[in-house]
């Protein structure tokens, strides 16, 4: 496991548009959800240890969230030829499993990881209502190797701030996870 830490794009940068598909071939945009009060994107996968320990948290967000009018995108940009329990058919076994009720997107050419300079499984960047990053960095201060709560508690804060259009308050941490699986030739210079 190649652990590593989200690269912290800029805060007010305009959230990357993207249209990809989920696991049933139907194609979602980010632009379609133009009427949201906030959008949360997450970068997950189906096998990294990291996710693996908060799938249950990332469930919870999108239940609790969902309902307030986050637009919320979860997208698996690894290599599913490399890693094939990242495919979209282990994809479709891990929305039952973990439950999860947001869409579960395919980047299947990594274009929207390296847009949003995405490191690692997990890493969250949420927008505001005019699509500016307001926050980028961990779900908590929770590891597989710790004893920390899965609760949640920066990605709740930030979005609740966010849709109270205030600023995040305190310092964003970076998430730390598994590195992406960028295929040969395709991972971008800063992603080591």
């Amino acid at each position: 496991m190649a652990r590593m830490e989200s690269r912290m794009l800029e805060l007010g940068t305009t959230a990357p548009d993207f249209t990809l598909p989920d696991v049933d071939g139907n194609r979602h945009a980010l632009r379609e959800a133009r009427h949201a009060d906030a959008y949360l994107v997450m970068f997950i996968c189906n096998h990294c240890p990291f996710v693996r320990h908060v799938r249950e948290q990332l469930a919870a967000i999108g239940r609790d969230y969902g309902e307030r009018n986050v637009a919320i995108f979860a997208i698996n940009s690894n290599d599913a030829t490399t890693f094939p329990d990242d495919s979209p058919a282990r994809m479709k076994d891990e929305i039952a499993a973990a439950g999860y009720t947001f869409p579960y997107l395919i980047d299947e050419d990594q274009s929207v990881a390296r847009a949003y300079q995405a490191a690692c499984t997990p890493d969250f960047f949420v927008f505001d209502r005019n699509r500016r990053l307001a926050y980028r960095g961990q779900l908590d201060d929770s590891r597989p190797s710790n004893d920390a709560a899965i609760d949640g508690a920066d990605l709740r804060a930030a979005l609740d701030a966010t849709l109270a259009e205030r600023d995040v308050p305190g310092e964003q941490k970076p998430s730390i996870g598994c590195s992406i699986k960028w295929k040969a030739g395709n991972a971008p210079s800063w992603a080591g």
